[in-house]
Formats: C-alpha cells, structure tokens, sequence
C-alpha cells in the first residue's frame, strides 16, 4: 500500500556541477525547489546530500525532508543519486517527480500539467527541448534501479522511450541550469511572478500540536528504517525530541502508532503499528484532498480576478 501518491526527489550531491546553497532571488536554489514542491502536495522530498550536505540540512531543517548522504559525491554521481532516492521512495509512492537541484526555476504550473498528464514517465519540453523535472511511474523504477548501461538516467530512459509521454510547456526554466547564469537572472523575474502561492501547514492538535509534517515524516521513516534513532537521523531531528512526538500523539490518540522491541536477538527496534499506518495513510489522504481544493480556489479567484498581485518590479 501507497503511503504518498507523489513523492519527491532532488539531487544535490556533485561536488563538481552543484550548488544547492547557491542564492536566488534571496532564497538558495534546493529551498526554491522545495518550495515548489511542497506547494504541490508533495510528500516524502528526498534531498540526496554531498557538497555542503550540513549547510543543506541546516536551510531545511524543520520543512520535512528526508536526507540521504552519497559518499561518492566527488566522482561523477547523479545516476547514483537518483537510484539511491528511488530506492527510498519506491515502495512509499505511486509517482515520483525528479530533478537535479540545478535546475532550479521550473514553475508551478508546469509542474501541475505533469503531474495531470498520465504515463510511466512524463518529460516536459521546451521549444523541443528536454527538460525537468521528470515525472516516474513507481512501475518503472525497478528498470532504472536495474540499469548498468552508459549515460545514466538518459540511457536507462532512452531504452523505454515506448513509456514516455512528452508534454510541451512555455517554461524556460525547465531547461536552464545554475551555469546558465544570465539567463537564469533574467528568467527570475518570469518565475518570481508565479512563485506567490498559498501554503498549508495542516496540524493535528488538542492543548497542543500534535501532529505535523514532521511528525508525519517521521511516522513514514520509522516505517522504512525499523528504528526511531535512524528514522530521527534521516530527518536531521534529535531522537529525544522524536520520542516525546510519539508519546504525546499516542496519549492523545489512545492507541499505539509504534511497536517498541528492548533488546532480545533481534536487538531493539520500533515499528508502524497496524492502527499507525492506518491513521498515517488517512492523514495523508485528508491532506492532499484539503490541498488540491486549495490549489484549485487559488487559482480560480485568480482567474476571475479576487485577487490580484503586482509584485514590485
């Protein structure tokens, strides 16, 4: 069972052509793609961490990522990236939208007609130009994971060219990259227009909040590491403060949402209790139900003219 029906996934590692914490129009290029993530309901975003993987972290903290570290982030490596994160999110996501954090200015809108076009994987393209982010049916991630040919992601793409579903779009920014500089500065402007948008922070409270992103992200990754140490390091959270989320969200609940395993031959663990991934299925379900009517009203009295935006120029 699908926890997410889109998951996220950024690449970030290259030492050699990434700047994640590179600043644009005030904010760093992997925030902006967050931010425009998130604002489409997307949930898990892996961030696959290597150059400046700490400074990553610390311009996240509290957005509810989850952070994987490539080793190898000196060589060549954004292949190895995209199988870590899908080897992550595979069994958590229907689809998975990707792209490699240096491309940072793709719009809303064009994420939105990806996500409405259906296909196992859906490219956009620019004037007849390739572009991100991509979208990926959780069916043809086991052949990217399996792939050894040359060229990377390309080459394991090329050979399902039968799969792709091409969707033409009237955004530059799916093309540009953060080498493209003075493109990229006079595109900005373009981008920043489109950037304005609503954002849901949907808690669960009662005296206090109980139950957020955070705590929701996790539920989610102590489902996939067995543990509440590993799921609070994934996460850049301390285990202690994890701890008393789920103590409190229990006692308010009034049932267990996670196992708790002390020692024995198996050693110490926790897990997603029957009733915890029931209520953390829900949870979501509720939330991207509540975002897309969001979304579609925000848009709509745009549309008709309520509200109207002249940011400064």
């Amino acid at each position: 069972m699908f926890i997410s029906k889109v998951g996220g996934l950024i690449a970030a590692a290259s030492q050699k052509a990434t700047r994640p914490t590179l600043q644009l129009g005030g904010i760093s290029v992997v925030k902006r793609i967050v931010l425009t993530m998130q604002q489409a309901g997307i949930f898990p975003i892996v961030v696959v961490t290597g150059v400046e993987a700490d400074e990553v972290k610390y311009q996240l903290a509290g957005r509810g990522m989850v952070f994987l570290f490539n080793e190898d982030f000196g060589e060549p490596e954004l292949f190895d990236s995209v199988q870590m994160g899908l080897s992550f999110l595979k069994d958590w996501c229907e689809r998975i939208v990707f792209t490699p954090v240096n491309v940072p200015l793709f719009s809303q809108t064009t994420l939105q007609a990806l996500l409405a076009t259906e296909g196992d994987i859906v490219t956009p393209s620019f004037m007849h130009r390739g572009g991100h982010p991509i979208v990926l049916g959780n069916g043809v991630i086991p052949e990217i994971l399996a792939y050894r040919g040359a060229q990377g992601l390309r080459g394991a793409i090329a050979g399902m060219e039968h799969k792709r579903r091409w969707v033409e779009v009237q955004d530059e920014g799916t093309v540009l990259t953060i080498h493209q500089e003075e493109a990229l500065n006079a595109h900005l402007q373009s981008h920043e227009s489109g950037f304005l948008h609503p954002y849901l922070r949907l808690s669960l409270e009662g005296e206090e909040e109980l139950f957020n992103a955070r705590a929701k992200l996790l539920l989610l990754l102590i489902g996939e590491t067995h543990s509440v140490r590993a799921a609070s390091e994934m996460m850049a959270l301390s285990p202690s403060k994890a701890w008393d989320m789920l103590n409190k969200l229990e006692a308010a609940l009034g049932y267990p949402i996670i196992t708790r395993r002390q020692g024995g031959q198996q050693g110490s663990g926790s897990d997603l209790t029957s009733e915890g991934l029931a209520f953390l299925v829900a949870f979501q379900r509720y939330e991207e139900q509540i975002l897309a009517y969001s979304n579609a009203r925000f848009v709509g009295m745009q549309n008709t003219g309520e509200l109207v935006f002249q940011p400064e120029k």
